[in-house]
């Protein structure tokens, strides 16, 4: 299975993820958003359809 990788570079910390996600796979660190449960990802693709400035990927 594919996991959720965030652009660090790209995230504004914006928290739309974190929100979005049904599986609790992010969390935000400091202004930014970190994958801390990639193996509960279920692949929905929540996140990316949430992230306004496309930063996060399924790899």
């Amino acid at each position: 299975m594919a996991k959720p990788v965030v652009d660090e570079a790209t995230c504004v910390g914006c928290g739309a993820c974190v929100d979005a996600c049904p599986v609790d796979v992010f969390e935000m660190s400091g202004d930014k958003a970190k994958v801390v449960n990639p193996d509960a990802c279920v692949e929905c693709g929540a996140c990316i359809d949430a992230c306004p400035v496309d930063a996060i990927k399924l790899a």
